[in-house]
């Protein structure tokens, strides 16, 4: 996805804005420098958030806008690529980056739990609730960096925050594209564990690249919007699971021979199963978790021949059988913590 066509919520800027207002300090001028208008009231592109998160961090000396334990020294975004880039893999690199974070910031800091299939990053707090504004921003850094080094978009599950609902609470929700939820125990982000065996594929020419455009270009998670993938995925969400083609139609609907579509795929390392699955399991989780339809049901609108064949689909991703998923989701829901704390070794 382009940096101009990335376009930022004006509440976000707002908030942005807030940072400095909390600290006496006037705004007009970091707007104007950052190509804005005095009065911000339509959305901004990627690259001019980005202007405005760097002239920020140089106003107040720290990247995390105020809202650290401890400031967040400008040029320690830097670092912290630096210190990923030649981390082996997802989890190397993001257990790396949260180590980097813990000493960056202090507080909030965050955890990697593996549970149901998912990775976990869980957010702590020492003091107070923060603001959605600051786990958002922690959330931004975190997974841009992870999706560039890996090159390629990793697709959330969830979004948690342990604050209450903001007024512009949609927003979060178009900006992760996820289920967003507020007022929970705690603050966590969750995607596929299986991604975390993602090689980190950036080299340290990419790396500089890389940095000129930032942070501008951490917005964009990395889409790849013109990929066969991608592709195929808006094609999928715009129809009934149920509905899907066989690989031999698709590959007729896109005007290609199936062996020339199989190889831009593996390409881009990806099958036409395994997107199937992506979306299915996005859609399986969201159902069991904030729907009443049956098992049964959820079956049947996945594009299942039987229960069965779904049963076992869920195990495969989850671990768990759609049913235990869900009864233990709602006793999460109710408990103290919503993931374990269990140590996992590095």
């Amino acid at each position: 996805m382009d940096i101009e066509r990335r376009m930022i919520s004006t509440c976000f800027v707002e908030e942005a804005l807030d940072c400095l207002r909390r600290r006496g300090m006037a705004s007009q001028p970091l707007l104007a420098a950052a190509g804005l208008p005095p009065v911000v009231d339509e959305p901004v592109s990627a690259r001019h958030y980005g202007a405005l998160w760097l002239a920020i961090a140089a106003a107040i000396d720290d990247e995390f806008f105020g809202l650290g334990g401890r400031p967040m020294r400008p040029g320690s975004f830097t670092l912290l690529c630096h210190c990923l880039l030649h981390a082996g893999t997802l989890e190397q690199a993001l257990r790396r980056a949260l180590r980097f974070l813990r000493v960056t910031l202090d507080d909030p800091h965050g955890e990697l739990v593996l549970a149901d299939g998912l990775a976990q990053i869980l957010l702590t707090d020492d003091g107070a609730v923060r603001p959605a504004f600051a786990y958002r921003t922690f959330w931004i850094i975190l997974h841009g960096i992870t999706c560039w080094l890996v090159r390629r978009r990793i697709p959330l599950r969830l979004v948690d925050f342990r604050c209450s609902k903001p007024s512009h609470s949609a927003d979060y929700g178009l900006f992760f594209g996820a289920p967003v939820r507020f007022g929970q125990p705690a603050s966590r982000l969750a995607f596929d564990a299986a991604y975390l065996t993602l090689p980190v594929v950036r080299t340290e020419r990419a790396l500089k690249q890389f940095l000129r455009g930032a942070p501008a270009n951490i917005l964009v998670r990395y889409r790849y919007d013109a990929g066969l993938a991608a592709n195929i995925r808006n094609r999928l969400r715009q129809q009934p699971p149920s509905t899907w083609p066989n690989f031999e139609e698709l590959a007729r609907q896109m005007r290609m021979p199936s062996s020339t579509l199989r190889r831009g795929l593996r390409q881009e390392g990806q099958t036409y199963g395994a997107i199937k699955d992506e979306i299915r399991h996005g859609l399986a989780v969201d159902w069991l978790l904030h729907s009443a339809r049956g098992v049964g049901e959820i079956a049947i609108d996945l594009g299942f021949t039987e229960p069965s064949a779904f049963h076992r689909a869920f195990r495969k991703w989850t671990s768990k059988s759609p049913g235990a998923f869900r009864r233990d989701a709602d006793h999460a829901s109710r408990s103290p913590l919503v993931v374990p704390l269990h140590a996992i070794s590095t």
